[in-house]
C-alpha cells in the first residue's frame, strides 16, 4: 500500500488500483456497510446503475495525481455528463463523504479550468450539470487528528493502547515496529496532507482563544433531544476553559498555563543531528532519523503549537514529506482570490483559497453528526522508550476523572462526529459561503443539517439508525431521508432548511475573517 516516497505515485513494479462500480464501497467488509444502506434506499425510488454512479478513486494519491495517473477526474466529468444527457437533462446530485468532500471541491475547480491542468469544461459547467452537493462528514477545514497522525502515527485510540501495553507497538520484537511501519506507509500518501487544518490561527484559535471557547463536554450519552454544548450562564462553562487553540502542548501544565507564563524557545533554527541511540530504526525509515537529539529537544522546548505553528512543526520534522505535499495542498487564507497564483491546483481543495462555481441555482449542504467527543488538541511528551523510533507520543496520563471533562487520555475533545470537529464540518456553510461572499460570489444557497448522535438501543439495531459517528452516519435514517428528498427533486426548503444542535453559528461569529 505504500507509494513512492519521492513521487507520491506507484513504486517500481507495484500497482494497486481502486475497485470500480457500486461494489467499490457498498460494504467495507461483509456486514459492515458504507454506502450500502443509501444505495438500497435510493433503489426504492428508481435509482439504478444507469443513473447512479460510484466515483471510486485512489484515496492515497494527491487529488491532482489521480488525474495524472488514472484520469479519475476526467472519468467523473464524463460520467456526470452522460448521466445528465441520458436522464432528460436532469442535473446530478453529488454525495461525497469525508475526504471525498475535499476531492469534489478540487473537482469543481478542475472541471472549469482550462487544459492541461483542468478539464476544460468552462465557467458554466457546474451550473449546467450539478443540482446539489450534499457533503457528509466533510472536513472542509481539515482535522487536528491529521496533525497527530503525521507527527506520531497515533490518535487517541492508539495512544490509549500504547498506555495499556507500553512498548508493544514500538518494540522491535519479531521486527514488527508497528507504529514505524504505519508512519512510513502513511507518510507516502500525499492525501493525508489534504486533511491538515486550514486557515491557521484565524480559524482554529491562538494561545488564548478559540471559536469554541466555553464549550463543555458531556460524559453521559445524550438523549435524542439533547446535545453537548455551551454550559453555565451566558454560554460560559463553569469549569476552567479549555485552550483549544493550543493544538499541541508538551505537558498538561503548558496546556493550561497563562500565555505570559509560556517561554517558547524557537525550534525553527535548531540544528539537527545524526545521533539517535537506537540504530535499528533505520530498518523502517522515517525522517525522524535525520533529526537527532538536538532537533527533538528543540521541539519539546517550544512547548506549545497553534494550528499555524503545527504546519511549521511538520515542515521541521518531515521536510521531504511536506515539500512533496506542498506541491499539491495549501493551508492558508487568500487575500485576493483573483490573484493568478490561485489557478494552481494545489489551492483547489482549500475552500479558503478558492471560489465556489458561478452556479446560483446549485445548492450546497453540510450534513454531519454532533454530540460525540471529537479530538481537537493534544498533550504530548517525549517518548523515553529505548525501543521506539518515534520520539514523541500523546501523554495519556494527562487525564481528568470528571466524566464531563474535555480532557481524556491526553486529548482535549470538542463537539463533532468523533473524527471531524463541528468547526471544520460547519463553518463554510454557516458563514463563509452563506449569502454572497468573496468565497461564494454567485450566492449559492447553503444549508447545515446536523444529526444528534444517539447510540443503538440494542444489538438488533447494529450500528444504529440514529448514529452521528463519522462512518456510521451513513446508516442514519434522517440523513438518508434528507438525501432522498433532494435526489427526488426537492431542495433545502423541502427538508426544512437548517437543522442545528451545536454552537456552530455562535462559533462562526467569533472568527474574524474578511468575507
Amino acid at each position: 500500500m505504500s507509494l513512492d516516497n519521492e513521487t507520491g505515485l506507484d513504486p517500481a513494479g507495484i500497482r494497486v488500483r481502486a475497485v470500480s462500480g457500486l461494489v467499490a464501497a457498498d460494504y467495507f467488509a461483509p456486514g459492515y456497510f458504507v454506502w450500502a444502506v443509501l444505495i438500497a434506499n435510493l433503489a426504492h425510488i428508481g435509482y439504478e446503475e444507469k443513473n447512479m454512479y460510484m466515483a471510486a478513486y485512489d484515496w492515497r494519491l494527491s487529488f491532482q495525481n489521480t488525474e495524472v495517473r488514472d484520469q479519475t477526474l476526467s472519468r467523473m466529468k464524463s460520467n456526470i455528463e452522460l448521466m445528465v444527457s441520458t436522464n432528460g437533462g436532469k442535473k446530478a446530485v453529488i454525495v461525497p463523504h469525508s475526504m471525498g468532500v475535499l476531492y469534489f471541491l478540487h473537482f469543481m475547480k478542475w472541471v472549469e479550468a482550462p487544459a492541461p491542468l483542468g478539464g476544460g469544461g468552462g465557467p458554466d459547467w457546474c451550473a449546467k450539470y450539478i443540482k446539489a452537493v450534499m457533503n457528509i462528514g466533510g472536513p472542509f477545514l481539515g482535522v487536528p487528528k491529521a496533525v497527530a497522525g503525521l507527527f506520531s502515527a497515533e490518535a487517541k485510540d492508539v495512544a490509549v493502547a500504547r498506555a495499556i501495553a507500553p512498548g508493544f507497538l514500538d518494540t522491535d520484537i519479531f521486527r514488527l515496529q508497528t507504529l514505524q511501519h504505519v508512519m512510513r506507509m502513511t507518510r507516502t500518501w500525499d492525501s493525508t496532507m489534504s486533511m491538515l487544518p486550514k486557515g491557521g490561527d484565524t480559524i482554529w484559535g491562538g494561545l488564548d482563544w478559540s471559536p469554541e471557547k466555553g464549550h463543555t463536554c458531556c460524559g453521559k450519552k445524550q438523549k435524542n433531544n439533547e446535545t453537548c454544548g455551551e454550559a453555565g450562564e451566558n454560554g460560559v462553562s463553569k469549569k476552567s476553559p479549555v485552550n483549544y487553540g493550543r493544538m499541541i502542548s508538551f505537558g498538561k501544565e503548558v496546556a493550561e498555563a497563562a500565555p505570559s507564563e509560556i517561554n517558547n524557545i524557537d525550534f525553527r533554527g535548531a540544528v539537527k543531528g545524526q545521533s539517535i541511540p537506537n540504530h535499528t530504526c533505520r530498518d523502517v525509515w522515517t525522517e525522524y532519523h535525520d533529526m537527532g537529539i538536538a532537533g527533538i529537544k528543540a521541539i519539546a522546548e517550544y512547548k506549545v503549537y497553534t494550528a499555524g505553528e503545527a504546519i511549521d512543526l511538520l515542515h521541521y520534522v518531515a521536510p521531504k514529506m511536506m515539500a512533496r505535499g506542498a506541491a499539491h495542498f495549501s493551508y492558508g487564507i487568500a487575500d485576493d482570490l483573483d490573484d493568478t497564483k490561485y489557478q494552481d491546483p494545489k489551492y483547489w481543495s482549500n475552500p479558503l483559497e478558492t471560489k465556489l462555481p458561478n452556479a446560483p441555482e446549485m445548492e450546497i449542504y453540510s450534513l454531519y453528526g454532533v454530540g460525540i467527543p471529537t479530538e481537537r488538541a493534544y498533550v504530548y511528551k517525549l517518548n523515553q522508550s529505548p525501543d521506539s523510533c518515534i520520539p514523541f507520543q500523546i501523554f495519556t496520563s494527562a487525564h481528568e476523572e470528571d466524566e464531563d471533562s474535555c480532557l481524556k487520555a491526553g486529548v482535549y475533545n470538542v463537539d463533532g462526529d468523533e473524527t471531524v470537529p463541528v468547526l471544520s464540518a460547519g463553518y463554510m456553510c454557516a458563514k463563509a459561503w452563506r449569502g454572497k461572499t468573496r468565497f461564494n460570489p454567485s450566492g449559492i444557497k447553503t444549508y447545515i443539517r446536523e444529526y444528534n448522535h444517539s447510540p443503538p438501543a440494542n444489538l438488533l439495531e447494529g450500528r444504529g439508525t440514529q448514529s452521528g459517528a463519522h462512518v456510521d452516519i451513513m446508516g442514519n435514517f434522517a440523513l438518508i431521508e434528507d438525501i432522498m428528498r433532494v435526489a427526488a427533486g426537492g431542495n433545502g426548503s423541502d427538508i426544512g432548511h437548517d437543522q442545528v444542535h451545536s454552537g456552530i453559528f455562535e462559533w462562526s461569529e467569533r472568527i474574524d475573517l474578511k468575507l
